[in-house]
């Protein structure tokens, strides 16, 4: 398992609150279990203070991602490494998947379980694949959902660096609701347009109407 691949452990913890709604899914300790995966040792060793722990880690690390969705490279990166030196990691190589072809071991980098306590393993896990996105891929690729009122964090890995939302269910509904305020714009634009029409023609018939009374009036005039 490639370290990069732990990020995903940053984005899944951001994103059990939705702050914007007052919703929160990191309430018990199934919910912390939860974001390890069952499979998981550390999963195993969590209880009830680590649902306090990891929502404090949880803060910090949708920091994180606000200050890099912001543009502020420095402060995303300083918030970063106070994590790395908070909960460092315990990094060995593993092989415990083969390749297909000859059997051999696929050699990669793994993080080391045996942390102090759950929290402490999961946030290492979290910060340390964060890290090696954000130098990888830059800091730029750390961003918060555009489609309000989501706050969802997500790493974009296009290649183009286009991602602007979490999801396609938020990019859907954003690009609905942009939709649905152009149409408005461009129903409010006509209705001005036909006032204003309408507004000049009532000045052009009134100034006719005027300049009809002034040409009988002088006809009556000249009549006399």
């Amino acid at each position: 398992m490639e370290l990069a691949y732990y990020s995903d452990y940053a984005v899944r913890l951001v994103n059990s609150e939705d702050p914007a709604r007052g919703q929160d899914e990191l309430t018990s300790v199934d919910a912390v279990r939860a974001l390890f995966g069952a499979a998981s040792q550390a999963a195993r060793r969590a209880n009830e203070s680590d649902v306090t722990r990891l929502r404090a880690v949880r803060a910090r690390l949708r920091s994180v991602f606000e200050a890099a969705d912001e543009g502020d490279e420095v402060r995303a990166v300083d918030l970063l490494n106070a994590l790395l030196m908070e909960f460092p990691v315990s990094p060995q190589v593993s092989g415990h998947e083969f390749r297909d072809d000859d059997g051999r071991p696929k050699w990669h980098m793994h993080i080391a379980d045996h942390p102090a306590n759950a929290t402490a393993g999961y946030a290492a896990t979290a910060a340390m694949g964060l890290a090696f996105q954000l130098t990888d891929l830059g800091v730029d690729r750390l961003g918060i959902c555009r489609a309000a009122p989501c706050r969802n964090a997500y790493l974009d890995t296009s290649t183009n660096r286009s991602r602007r939302y979490c999801s396609d269910r938020c990019a859907t509904r954003a690009n609905v609701a942009a939709y649905r305020a152009r149409k408005r714009l461009e129903t409010e634009e006509r209705a001005s347009r036909a006032d204003a029409d309408a507004a000049d023609r009532s000045r052009r018939a009134d100034r006719t109407g005027r300049t009809a009374e002034k040409t009988q009036a002088r006809s009556a005039t000249g009549d006399r």
